[in-house]
């Protein structure tokens, strides 16, 4: 009996390149520091007795930090490079946690985390060309989700300790993060060689040849998309930990145990998810499925009373949503670039969430001021539901484009 879930694993993880599973490990030792963002906006009202909508502006300037940083990134990985510019970011944002420290206004607040934003940011796109790279066709969801198996292992465990810290003291937050953040640069130096051209080892014919993602028509509706799925699935992140701590009167340690669960779950399902949904449907379907599970965990939050164990059925859903929907969100951007504009479509996909983290928390924080928890969730049920029609749409549309361009190609 034993064998049957072991043969599973085994099947789930094959077949993945070396350097994916470096790729993963780096992004396991910065992420198991990760544990400000979470805990920044209860961290502004809490302690530095910001309001709720100051707090989400901070979060907001945070958001803008990543646009800037996620577009730089994206143009200096397709002209030196995802490997260089992989440990840059990790080292000044590594120095920018421990600096913003010791900033305790709105203004110097502000501006320290734009730059540490931008700073973090301009990882994003080096890395996920640097995971295109090292993965072809065939692994290439599955190596998405092993980093993101990474990010989740170290989010479930910086995110536990993380609410111990704060109990203590919330400057050690900070300290860990920036620690994590030079630790991960020092083994990626370590265990990947430098790399100067970053062209793929595959050409892989079936790619669509569009020169820039700007010109994408399909990319760049998916594009708003995804912006307005993120804005709501990082409240997860921002106000939703406020919205249990003040309504729900969950303590920090509570909290801290519900992000690390998050993680968790991620970390022991989603590879055999993926595994088993990889190929069955095409990536769009499986996204719109996901945002529809999101939808229903807030809905809870909505609709139930508060208590801790529908706190804890409300993030296994949102984690269920996460787990289908994002792993395929990554595979369809990467189809759609090729090795000259890699770098730029994974930039402007990062672009989308970085513009989530702006909108996200200033429309939230404005509507729970003005309207109530209530509103607010009311509001963040109807874009998932909104946003979900929207990728099925877009799946059937991108089919018949598909379809049409396979008949053209047959006649010629």
């Amino acid at each position: 009996m034993l064998s049957y879930p072991i043969n599973l694993y085994k099947k789930a993880y094959s077949g993945l390149s070396k350097e994916s599973w470096y790729l993963s490990f780096v992004m396991l030792i910065n992420r198991s520091g990760t544990m400000v963002v979470p805990f920044l906006t209860i961290y502004c009202t809490q302690k530095l007795n910001f309001s709720i909508v100051e707090a989400g502006l901070i979060m907001a300037i945070f958001g803008l930090g990543s646009v800037f940083g996620a577009f730089f990134g994206g143009k200096f990985t397709d002209k030196i490079g995802f490997y260089y510019l992989q440990i840059g970011a990790l080292l000044s944002g590594g120095l920018m946690f421990f600096m913003i420290s010791f900033l305790e206004t709105f203004w110097s607040l502000g501006i320290g985390t734009f730059i540490l934003s931008m700073c973090n940011e301009s990882f994003r796109p080096a890395n996920a060309t640097a995971i295109a790279y090292y993965s072809n066709e065939t692994t290439r969801t599955r190596s998405n989700s092993l980093n993101r198996l990474a990010v989740n292992l170290g989010w479930s465990f910086g995110g536990a300790l993380g609410g111990f810290l704060a109990s203590v003291d919330y400057h050690l937050l900070f300290y860990v993060d920036g620690f994590s953040n030079i630790l991960a640069a020092v083994f990626l130096i370590k265990l990947l060689p430098a790399v100067k051209n970053s062209k793929s080892k595959e050409t892989e014919t079936h790619e669509i040849q569009v020169q820039s993602p700007y010109q994408d028509k399909i990319y760049l509706a998916f594009i708003v998309l995804t912006i307005l799925f993120s804005s709501c699935f990082f409240q997860l992140f921002t106000l939703q930990p406020v919205f249990f701590k003040t309504e729900w009167k969950l303590t920090e340690q509570f909290i801290g145990v519900l992000m690390a669960m998050n993680g968790l779950i991620i970390v022991f399902t989603e590879m055999l998810l993926v595994n088993n949904l990889e190929g069955k449907r095409s990536p769009l379907y499986f996204t719109g499925i996901g945002v529809i599970i999101a939808a229903i965990s807030y809905a809870i939050l909505i609709f139930f009373p508060a208590a801790a164990w529908l706190a804890v059925i409300s993030i296994i859903l949102v984690t269920l949503g996460e787990m289908i929907a994002m792993p395929f969100m990554n595979t369809f951007w990467m189809s759609r670039s090729n090795d000259r504009n890699r770098g730029e479509y994974a930039a402007l996909y990062t672009i989308a969430w970085s513009i989530a983290q702006i909108i996200g928390p200033i429309y939230g924080s404005f509507l729970i001021e003005y309207g109530g928890y209530k509103l607010f969730w009311y509001f963040i049920f109807g874009i998932c539901l909104l946003t979900a029609g929207g990728y099925f749409y877009l799946n059937n549309l991108n089919r018949k484009r598909e379809f049409k361009n396979v008949m053209n190609i047959a006649s010629s």
